[in-house]
């Protein structure tokens, strides 16, 4: 692992906490790997919820994970405080690459993720499950979090 590559705060546009759990570490003593994609999944998620973007169980446009992957930069452990930086790399008509940074929630303002990746929403219809163009809240909500 190396954190020359790893992106840096202001890549991001809002943050939020995640919160490790004692069962996230691992054999090896770090949190494993795929506990970084359930990271994403809920810091996207709970943003969107909170911000009134998505309506997980009776809305008729839900986002479906298409794609994701992540690069990982230095290792954390429970109990490290941690937090997700959101950010919105793509905004097409019916998906959303999102970009999540996992960062180390005591550190300084300036420092990099432990780990970052792509996480990819294509919204559809609850029930054909076909997609649809993004509901006018939701892109209007994701606008101010496109970085390049």
């Amino acid at each position: 692992m190396s954190n020359r590559d790893a992106p840096a705060r202001d890549a991001f546009a809002v943050f939020r906490p995640v919160p490790a759990r004692w069962r996230d570490n691992d054999i090896y003593g770090h949190v494993n790997n795929v506990v970084f994609y359930e990271y994403f999944d809920t810091a996207v998620n709970a943003h969107l919820i909170e911000n009134g973007m998505l309506d997980h169980t009776g809305g008729d446009v839900i986002g479906l994970v298409v794609e994701s992957g992540c690069s990982y930069y230095r290792p954390t452990t429970f109990p490290t405080p941690l937090e997700a930086g959101i950010a919105v790399a793509r905004l097409g008509r019916s998906s959303v690459v999102y970009r999540v940074g996992i960062f180390d929630a005591q550190e300084d303002a300036k420092e990099t993720a432990l780990a970052a990746g792509t996480f990819v929403h294509v919204y559809v219809n609850r029930e054909s499950r076909k997609p649809v163009e993004l509901p006018a809240a939701l892109r209007a909500g994701l606008e101010p979090l496109v970085r390049d």
